[in-house]
């Protein structure tokens, strides 16, 4: 596919200018802050598809295998996957069918609940997540097109929109 070319002008800047111009100041700013937001978000995350597709991983996919092998056992309770992951147990279960069907994961009877299953991540999918986590350092996350200080700035300015929303508590 050919590599798409910028367009000449920043449609956000013009959208902000427009909801100006139609009485909307107040919230013009923001409104171009959410919108931006989004549209990194869908750039930053084609980068991470190209990254991982060599690996047949999602970006879904890959922060199940990451979580499971930064845990301490390599394996964690489904309901602890979507929490810590913060997605819906129908995502989770999803995910989860996809890496078992590749045997990147395996379900296991969890000792300590005898009702419930973990996800036990499998030498093979241990193996694909360092793989796939090259890939993306040295694809995604190595150059966002800001200074080390910026992206530090970023990270406290996104956090604080986190949590304003509930989205966690702040245990600083």
């Amino acid at each position: 596919m050919p590599e798409r070319q910028p367009l000449r002008f920043d449609p956000i800047g013009e959208a902000r200018r427009q909801w100006g111009l139609h009485g909307w100041d107040d919230v013009a700013p923001a409104m171009a802050v959410v919108t931006s937001i989004m549209r990194v978000q869908q750039l930053l995350l084609a980068r991470a598809d190209a990254a991982l597709r060599p690996f047949e991983l999602t970006f879904a996919r890959y922060e199940v295998l990451m979580l499971l092998s930064f845990s301490s056992r390599g394996a964690l309770p489904l309901g602890k996957i979507g929490e810590r992951l913060q997605v819906n147990p129908a995502s989770v279960t999803n995910a989860i069918d996809r890496l078992e069907e590749q045997g990147l994961v395996a379900r296991v009877p969890n000792p300590a609940d005898g009702r419930g299953t973990l996800a036990r991540l499998t030498d093979e999918g241990r193996a694909r997540a360092a793989a796939a986590t090259d890939a993306v350092n040295s694809n995604v996350f190595v150059d966002l097109g800001l200074t080390a200080e910026g992206i530090e700035r970023l990270f406290e300015l996104l956090r604080d929109v986190r949590l304003a929303a509930r989205d966690f508590t702040d245990a600083r």
